[in-house]
Order: structure tokens, then C-alpha cells, then sequence
């Protein structure tokens, strides 16, 4: 039986006991009996290639002191606690052991099972069910043979697809030919000792994905210490306590002995100045969860201009300014509402082309996160740039380059059955070039077109400057008749004279009265500014070497039909504003 049956078999075996109600428990039931399993099986590793190794566990509470069958003097396997003591046994002696008796602080692996456990909850009541869980786990999964190990992946797509069957839709699997060809155009360097974050990293794709890419650059050469170096490079933080028990198995599994730098905490939750210098890493590679929304007051204390609690923008803000390391490089995978969105999102785009070079956009078809959803995705691959202290403004990015990424032939759609392949990015890894010479050897072609964004925002500053200019000179003629009239109301102070008062409170309503259409003036000078100058945050930009196709897909003329209502509202708001502004200059006119 291969892995995947069985899991499948073990949740069949769950569904029979009383104590487990629904996927999302008999999927945290089996994690942390595989993290058990999965732990022991290193540590036999570990016992073998150091005789002085020492368990982090209580002897008792090791797998293979109450979970592993062992053979009697027949040679027959037998359970080593009988079912009826069993769940006793897990509840009253396992769990408070491995939650309240382990000290973190001792090393990191005590660390790690601390992490691991103190959310976790058995939820069987049955023994012989988990007895018969135990056995499947014995006889069918073997976690020293590498293929089983190499299938793991398989397994947790299983697994998050059930989640959702269960109305968690919060994980998404990303695609592991989408986790090595983002890792591979980073290219984290072990040479370089260069350090890997994935802040919202779920069971571990990109982290596994960065690992493999740092033990193919081991060779015969190689010391030990380049060896054990990929551990230390290795960050990750998970919020929700599954999915961490999950890529902590899954680093295990991938050779990280000590995975401590797998943190369970909500990366958002981190207040804005909590993060320091020693946080920020040299490369960041992730799949942020986007459409949430995180709690009230998460995110309270981030900069007034970049606060909000969708949770794929507070990742933005915090990946800019807070976690990648001048001269870093990132490669985040974000929806299309990103590179249309405004407010928010167009301020969090422009702090990205500013403080980074956002060189290359990905445009990924619909389908390739199915069925977690039909959300059209992007692959955006930026480098933070280094600030210039000097009180101007300096944009790091100067050609955006975009890569249409089409079906396979035949293909209209991606599918479960029929998802992405690496071997489809070969085509855009032989287009890619080099950063150190500004990707000179990029072409354009059917797929690939490039963005000239210095001239886009240069032309559209010089459009947007003088209404701009416009603006700031009718707020400070407001702010200088306000200060004639708070001037005129000072002066009245300690006077009784009433006529003096009544001709003072005139002169003062005359100058407010003056103001209130220098500030609409400003506000329209203003808006007409920014209405030339946001769209070129827009960055939904379709490819124009690619033929108008023609559609019948009910989703995609809707979509179509929404924006063609959102451009005449546009168009009849600057209209009216337009006619607002000359209408409101007119009448000053008249009555000066």
C-alpha cells in the first residue's frame, strides 16, 4: 500500500471513533502520531551516528517505548499498552508530559517538541481504534526509505484538500513546481551562507524547496560544515498550529535534525517595532495567505499610510520594509487584485518600486492552485534596494519585465489530476538572464514584454506636478487668510468694546468665508494631480504580443463587464470634478 492509501485508511480507521469529529481532527489526530513516529525514526539515525546522543523526550514517552509494537518470544508483533489503558495512558500520562514537562530553554530540540505539543489535543476515545492506527503507522510507513520521504509531499496536498473539504479554506498547497523554480530564480547561496525565510511558511513547501536547492550545490568538495550549515540558513514562521506541526515533520523528514527555526506565531502579530536588523534575512520565498483578514488591533501600531488587516498586504509591508536586507532578494506569490488594487495596495506598490527593483512579474494562468481556488496568481521576484539617505525620493525599479506563463498544448485548464510541471518553466528559465547586468540578454516575445516604469512615472509626475503645485499654493493662501482671522480673534481678547467686536467678528467671517473655496479648489487641484499620477501603479498589465482572444467563459466577461462599469465611473467623476473645478474658479472670480 503507498503512503497516500495509507492515510487514507488511517482517517477510515478514525471515522469509526466516537471522539473524532470531522477532517480537521482526525487530520490533527494523525500529525502529531506521525510527528512521533516520524521523530523516532531520526532519532534511531541520529543514536547511530552519535553514541552519546540524548533524547529530548522522557524514555517513557519515546514511540518505541509505548507506540511501536514489539515482538514477543514467538517473534509475534504485539501492541506494548493493551487497547483498554491506552487512552488513558495518552491522556493522563503522554500529553501533560509533552506539554507542561518539557523546558524549551534546555536546547532547541526541546524547543521544537514544546512547539509541536502545546496545541495539540488527542481527540480519540476508542483504544482499539488507535491501536489500529498505531499498526498502519508500523507496518506501512518506513520514513528511512527516502522514496516514502520524497511522497511526503503528495500526502500534505491530501491532506489540505481534505482541510478544505472540512471548511478550512485557510491553507493553500502551493505546487511544487511552483516552490522549486521560485526557489531556483532566487538561487539562495550556500557558498555565501545566504539565509531563507518563508514568514507564513504552512507545512514547509518553499522551505523544502530552498533546502533541495542548497544540497545541489554540495559537491564531493563540500566540508561537513557546508553540510550542516543549510540547518542555521533554513526560517520559518507558521501561525496556525497544524500546518506547524506539519513542516516541522516535514523538515525532519528532509534532514533538518533541529528544526527550531520553524517559529509557531503569528507573523503579523509581531508588533512593527519588535523586528530588528538581526531579523531580516537574504532571501524570502512565499505564498502569503491572501483574501483575510486578520483581528482587531492586528497591525494597530504599523505606520498610519501601510495600515490594514488584509493579511497577503500586511505581508508586503512587513517582506519591504522590515525583512529583507538591502541587496535581498524575494520572489512572493500574490493574486491579481494586488496588481490592480488601489488605496492601500497602491501605496504598498509604489513602496515596493521605490525602496526595491521589482524586475519580473510572472503572470500564471487560472487553475494553478485548483481547487483551493480560481484566483488568477502572479510571481512577483524583486531585490530590495539600497537607501539613499538624502531627502529625495529615489524609485529603484526602471523596467518592470513581464512573462506570460501559457498552458501546456491541449491544456485549458490545470486540475488536480493535471497540475503545473517544472519542466514548463524551462522555456522562462532560458529567457531569465542576469540580474548583474540588468537581465540585458532578455527579449521580447510572444510571452515576454517589458514595462518602461522610469518614463511611465517621470511623464506622469511632470503631467500631475503642476496640478500638485496648484494644490499646495491655494492651501497656504487658505492657511494665510486662517491666519489673519485667528489673528482678528486674538485681538479681540479683553475688549468689551461691542461695535469694536461686532466689525472684528465680521472681518473674520469675511476671510473664513474666502477660505472654504480655496480649500475645494486645493482638493480639486489635488485629485486631478492624482489622477494622473496613481495609474501608473497599476500593474495589471495584459501582454501586447499576445492576440485578443475571443471568450464565452461566463467568469471572464463578467470580470470584463465590472471593469468596463468601473472605467465609465472613472471617466464621469473626473467629469464631474473637471466641471467642479472650473465651476468653483469661476465663482471666486465673480465675487472677487
Amino acid at each position: 500500500m503507498n503512503l497516500s492509501s495509507t492515510i487514507k485508511s488511517i482517517q477510515d480507521i478514525m471515522r469509526k471513533d466516537d471522539g473524532v469529529d470531522g477532517d480537521a481532527q482526525r487530520l490533527g489526530q494523525l500529525t502529531w502520531m506521525l510527528f512521533l513516529k516520524v521523530f523516532d525514526q531520526r532519532e534511531e539515525e541520529w543514536e547511530d551516528d552519535n553514541a552519546k546522543y540524548q533524547t529530548p523526550l522522557p524514555e517513557r514517552f519515546r514511540w518505541r517505548n509505548w507506540a511501536a509494537y514489539k515482538a514477543d518470544a514467538e517473534g509475534k508483533k504485539k501492541p506494548q499498552i493493551a487497547g483498554s489503558e491506552l487512552i488513558s495512558f495518552v491522556n493522563n500520562e503522554l500529553f501533560p508530559a509533552l506539554k507542561d514537562q518539557i523546558d524549551a530553554s534546555k536546547s532547541p530540540q526541546h524547543k521544537v517538541i514544546k512547539q509541536v505539543f502545546e496545541d495539540a489535543n488527542n481527540y480519540m476515545k476508542s483504544g482499539p481504534q488507535m491501536l489500529a492506527v498505531i499498526e498502519k503507522l508500523e507496518d506501512s510507513i518506513n520514513f528511512h526509505d527516502f522514496k516514502t520521504r520524497a511522497s511526503l509531499g503528495d500526502v500534505y496536498e491530501q491532506m489540505l484538500n481534505d482541510l478544505r473539504g472540512a471548511g478550512n479554506a485557510g491553507e493553500f498547497y502551493t505546487p511544487r513546481a511552483i516552490t522549486a523554480f521560485m526557489a531556483d530564480r532566487v538561487n539562495p547561496r550556500l557558498d555565501k551562507r545566504e539565509t531563507v525565510m518563508d514568514p507564513a511558511c504552512g507545512t514547509g513547501g518553499f522551505l523544502t524547496a530552498a533546502i533541495d536547492h542548497f544540497r545541489n550545490q554540495l559537491s564531493t568538495k563540500s566540508s561537513a560544515e557546508d553540510k550542516r550549515a543549510i540547518e542555521e540558513l533554513i526560517h520559518g514562521i507558521e501561525k496556525k498550529q497544524l500546518p506547524h506541526l506539519l513542516c516541522t515533520t516535514n523538515m525532519l523528514l528532509h534532514g533538518i535534525d533541529v528544526p527550531s527555526q520553524i517559529e509557531h506565531r503569528n507573523t503579523l502579530g509581531i508588533g512593527w517595532n519588535e523586528w530588528s536588523a538581526n531579523n531580516k534575512v537574504d532571501c524570502i520565498i512565499t505564498n502569503p495567505p491572501f483574501g483575510g483578514y486578520e483581528d482587531d488591533g492586528v497591525g494597530s501600531d504599523y505606520p498610519s499610510d501601510l495600515r490594514t488587516r488584509e493579511t497577503a498586504d500586511m505581508f508586503m509591508a512587513l517582506i519591504i520594509k522590515k525583512l529583507l536586507k538591502e541587496n535581498g532578494r524575494a520572489a512572493v506569490v500574490l493574486p491579481d487584485g494586488f496588481l490592480f488594487g488601489e488605496g492601500i495596495k497602491g501605496t504598498l506598490k509604489k513602496l515596493l518600486l521605490r525602496d526595491c527593483k521589482l524586475h519580473t512579474i510572472i503572470r500564471l494562468p487560472k487553475g494553478v492552485f485548483a481547487p483551493y481556488t480560481t484566483i488568477k496568481t502572479n510571481l512577483l521576484f524583486f531585490t530590495k534596494g539600497v537607501m539613499a539617505d538624502d531627502g529625495t525620493e529615489h524609485f529603484h525599479t526602471d523596467t518592470i519585465w513581464f512573462y506570460e506563463h501559457p498552458y501546456p498544448a491541449g491544456y485549458k485548464s490545470y486540475s488536480k489530476t493535471k497540475p503545473i510541471r517544472l519542466e514548463e518553466f524551462k522555456p522562462v528559465q532560458e529567457w531569465w538572464g542576469i540580474e548583474v547586468n540588468d537581465f540585458a540578454d532578455r527579449v521580447e516575445n510572444e510571452f515576454a514584454w517589458k514595462v518602461d516604469f522610469k518614463t511611465k512615472r517621470e511623464q506622469a509626475e511632470a503631467a500631475a506636478q503642476p496640478h500638485w503645485q496648484l494644490a499646495e499654493e491655494l492651501n497656504n493662501q487658505a492657511a494665510a487668510l486662517e491666519g489673519e482671522a485667528s489673528d482678528l480673534r486674538r485681538s479681540m481678547v479683553g475688549t468689551t468694546d461691542a461695535p469694536y467686536r461686532e466689525k472684528i467678528e465680521a472681518q473674520v467671517a469675511e476671510l473664513r468665508a474666502k477660505v472654504e473655496p480655496l480649500r475645494l479648489q486645493a482638493r480639486d487641484a489635488q485629485a486631478t494631480g492624482d489622477r494622473i499620477y496613481w495609474p501608473i501603479f497599476n500593474l495589471d498589465i495584459k501582454n501586447p504580443n499576445a492576440p485578443e482572444e475571443e471568450t464565452h467563459d461566463p467568469d471572464l466577461l463578467l470580470e470584463k463587464y465590472k471593469k468596463l462599469l468601473g472605467e465609465i465611473e472613472e471617466t464621469e467623476n473626473e467629469l464631474k470634478n473637471e466641471l467642479a473645478a472650473a465651476l468653483a474658479h469661476h465663482f471666486v472670480g465673480e465675487e472677487a
